[in-house]
């Protein structure tokens, strides 16, 4: 993993071998990560590593990231969900995210349009964080069990067991990668292939 966040903008996040690389995922956005960078850097807040990708902090509190992915990168801020979004222009991430969203960028023209807005969003964000404002978060009582897992874990009082006792976020990987299988019997197939990781009290991921 990366220390240094200078390095990410040349060699990516160091997660796979493609890092360093001219395959890597960040060389496809350079000008646009680049010029995300010097707009972020205009706004008072401190570049470290976290996560393998560059972080920027206010207060040695995270506001937000950058990231590289095959089709595009984004600006991800980390409570993006309490940001008024008035230029609709915040993402969510992934279907089941809570606090994050992201401003997703394809091209270094888009990044100049929107420069202030993204300057704008960052003081917001800042604020946020300063004010002490929190996400509410879903407790895992919230979370939708599926019929099939929940039948598995009363014939399997074990099972239940274990999955009792894993922490809340463990337990969320597992009921989030089980309910987003649309049918049955996919849904059975992942309870089978978690049900060893689960009784040795593993994450998911």
């Amino acid at each position: 993993m990366n220390t240094n966040a200078e390095s990410y903008f040349t060699e990516g996040c160091g997660r796979c071998p493609l890092g360093g690389t001219p395959a890597c995922k960040v060389n496809n956005w350079t000008q646009e990560l680049l010029t995300i960078r010097s707009i972020i850097q205009e706004c008072g807040l401190t570049e470290v590593s976290k996560w393998g990708v560059p972080c920027y902090t206010y207060q040695n509190k995270n506001i937000l990231l950058l990231g590289a992915f095959k089709d595009y990168c984004v600006i991800s801020f980390l409570k993006g969900v309490l940001l008024e979004d008035t230029h609709q222009v915040l993402e969510l991430p992934g279907e089941n995210s809570q606090s994050g969203r992201i401003i997703r960028i394809t091209e270094v023209a888009q990044v100049m349009r929107l420069q202030q807005v993204i300057k704008n969003y960052i003081y917001q964000a800042i604020d946020i964080e300063t004010s002490g404002k929190k996400v509410k978060l879903k407790t895992i009582e919230e979370y939708y069990v599926a019929p099939e897992f929940e039948n598995k874990l009363n014939a399997m009082p074990e099972l239940k067991s274990a999955f009792e006792t894993l922490t809340p976020g463990k337990r969320r990987g597992y009921l989030i990668y089980i309910n987003s299988a649309k049918q049955q019997q996919t849904r059975e197939s992942r309870i089978e292939k978690c049900i060893p990781m689960i009784l040795q009290g593993k994450a998911f991921n």
